[in-house]
């Protein structure tokens, strides 16, 4: 374990406590608080290191010996509204907001067309009319007192996004919380936050994604907390596709309640270096969790994901699939752990990872885990890793399909297994132009 007061974790903490200094008094005392609480445990706190079981795999050192500055001012660096076009999203015209590095632009965002069920808007401006909510549930998820990177990221807060679902509300639009790195010469470092919070029966969903405007180099270090309350059911699309030169680190925590209904779908295909954790607690009866997941990386990238399903109350069901596409000597990492808690009977889960190499040099590490501790379960975890059928490629090639329209053709149908599942045109257009891209493949897609 490196301490995180080290020499190599310097570059990080002087920004920490200069934000604590230079930040405006209009933030509510427990705000400022508890940006207070996270600063001391970021200085106390251990970065992990492959020694680590949960970093084994995933070693940031690449990380570390990069001297990030911290942008504590909105500087769009010429961005424009139609530079983002590409990952703009048809069906969230009218609510969208945008964050620069980390930073809200209202030049960017546009939340004209905004539900009057559904209250959206920066952290750093907090309604007082949602201020006692909001102080409920922000950093009552992310565990700061554990987690380095949490730690970090809850003792820079400022700018976020926060979305308020209430009670009995149906939210037909989805939101869009779009996150842009526009880094100028030097590596930047950002902590992007997210709340979501979804009252009683309450529906919604989300989109969160991470692009990149240029290919410089940074670290976006991001936090994601969703709450939803007995009956809500939330739809939530988290889509990354940074620079091939970044690196990302990312943590959603969700706690579900009684008859909750959480579905994610998880893209990862940017980064140089890039790992999502997936945390959900299932805390009461009848709560149902399906979280899909897509990899695609390339030459010497590497992706890691985590996901955690805590099974406490009875009649929970879950599903998880998660997909991998490897290339060139990219390597990937997937541990998905499912608990089911002692009285937690009648739980129903399953779990998949499954994983194509198109390459001798790529390599998977996959471990897929489940911890039992009640009785009269259905629960089963699964892992293959794979290459290209040899006898598909030889009936497509018997069709007269060439051999690289073939390996498009079956990597292609690989990915839409998990693609096809989002129910937003828009979005599974926007992921079928990022596989192909990735894979450097020319296939037209409906």
């Amino acid at each position: 374990m490196t301490p995180i007061a080290a020499k190599e974790k310097n570059d990080f903490l002087p920004a920490v406590r200069l934000f604590a200094k230079t930040r405006g008094e209009g933030d509510p005392a427990w705000f400022a608080g508890l940006r207070q609480l996270a600063a001391a445990r970021a200085e106390e706190l251990e970065l992990p290191t492959t020694r680590d079981e949960e970093w084994k795999y995933t070693n940031i050192a690449p990380i570390l010996k990069t001297p990030f500055r911290q942008v504590f001012d909105l500087q769009l660096n010429g961005l424009r509204e139609k530079d983002l076009t590409p990952y703009l999203i048809d069906e969230t015209r009218g609510s969208r907001l945008v964050f620069v590095n980390g930073l809200y632009s209202p030049e960017l965002s546009d939340a004209s067309n905004v539900s009057a069920g559904v209250a959206i808007g920066n952290l750093g401006a907090i309604p007082e009319t949602l201020s006692g909510q909001l102080h409920k549930h922000l950093g009552a998820y992310a565990d700061y007192g554990k987690q380095a990177f949490t730690a970090l990221n809850t003792a820079m807060l400022g700018d976020g996004a926060y979305v308020h679902i209430r009670a009995g509300q149906v939210i037909e639009q989805p939101i869009h919380l779009l996150f842009v790195s526009s880094a100028a010469e030097a590596a930047t470092v950002s902590h992007p936050r997210v709340l979501l919070i979804a009252e009683r029966g309450s529906m919604a969903t989300v989109i969160e994604s991470y692009f990149a405007a240029g290919e410089n180099r940074y670290f976006t270090n991001a936090v994601t907390e969703v709450f939803a309350a007995e009956g809500a059911s939330i739809e939530h699309y988290r889509l990354q596709e940074e620079s091939d030169r970044a690196f990302h680190i990312g943590t959603t925590h969700v706690h579900q309640e009684r008859e909750s209904i959480y579905r994610s779908c998880a893209i990862s295909i940017g980064a140089e270096l890039s790992r999502h954790a997936l945390n959900v607690a299932l805390t009461d009866e009848f709560t149902e969790t399906v979280i899909d997941g897509l990899y695609v990386v390339a030459g010497r990238q590497h992706v890691d994901n985590h996901t955690v399903l805590d099974h406490r109350k009875p009649h929970g069901t879950s599903r998880q699939l998660y997909k991998g596409i490897l290339d060139d000597s990219a390597r990937a990492v997937f541990n998905g752990a499912v608990f089911v808690r002692e009285g937690a009977l009648l739980t129903d889960s399953r779990q998949l990872n499954k994983n194509l190499l198109l390459s001798s040099e790529s390599r998977v590490d996959t471990k897929p885990q489940l911890e039992i501790f009640a009785d009269d379960v259905k629960c089963a975890h699964g892992a293959t890793v794979g290459q290209l059928e040899s006898d598909e490629l030889f009936y497509l090639a018997s069709r007269g399909i060439g051999a690289e329209q073939a390996r498009a053709l079956l990597t292609y149908g690989f990915a839409e297994d998990v693609i096809s599942k989002i129910r937003l045109r828009s979005v599974r257009r926007q992921l079928d132009r990022m596989v192909l891209e990735k894979l450097h493949q020319n296939l037209e897609v409906n």
